[in-house]
């Protein structure tokens, strides 16, 4: 592994606040408030689209949003900003994904607040959360949206600890991550002892 040096060669650290905030189980209690906050926001929005037939069967709620959101209906004014955006929403529309993509949207927010409130695989839950936060603003939605997305990516940061006060607490130190394996044999090929050579005789 290879490490970002001064001049004079010393390593260059995070610094001890960011080492507190993420790093420290003493305060993954603060995690836990936001987790939870943030998983029942997610878990409150899709409440109602579970079981809405306009987004589990035909998906026209969605249609709906994204039509608004790209202006595609006549007269309108897109909400959206950046034209390439505009024109992925519209080739989704086109092509009527929208049916499948609703029960995407509707089953991914249950399952993200679910997995935050529980703290289960919380980085990744984090991940996807903020993904979906900033596909709503790209779309030109604001409500809750910056403060949901920002919550998100500290939970991100935090994830060796957010899950602490939850499931991770044991499924981190049981299934470790994909990652871990490469990080064991580094020092074990460090501690290895070099190889005798043999004096000619």
């Amino acid at each position: 592994m290879r490490h970002i040096t001064t001049r004079g060669g010393h390593i260059i650290s995070d610094p001890p606040i960011a080492r507190w905030l993420f790093s420290n189980t003493e305060v993954s209690w603060i995690w836990l408030i936001l987790r939870v906050y943030l998983g029942w926001q997610w878990i409150d929005a899709s409440l109602h689209k579970l079981s809405d037939p306009r987004w589990m069967e035909n998906g026209t709620a969605l249609q709906g949003f994204w039509i608004r959101a790209a202006g595609l209906a006549e007269g309108s004014k897109p909400l959206i900003v950046f034209d390439w955006y505009r024109a992925f929403i519209q080739f989704l529309v086109e092509g009527g994904h929208y049916v499948w993509f609703a029960k995407l949207v509707a089953v991914g927010e249950f399952a993200i607040g679910i997995a935050l409130v529980l703290g289960a695989f919380v980085g990744f839950a984090a991940l996807f959360g903020a993904l979906m936060n900033w596909n709503f603003m790209m779309a030109g939605t604001a409500s809750t949206n910056p403060l949901l997305f920002v919550i998100a990516i500290l939970l991100l940061m935090a994830w060796k600890t957010a899950g602490y006060w939850g499931a991770d607490r044991f499924l981190l130190r049981v299934l470790g991550t994909p990652w871990s394996n490469a990080s064991k044999e580094e020092p074990a090929r460090a501690a290895a002892p070099a190889p005798q050579v043999q004096p000619a005789r």
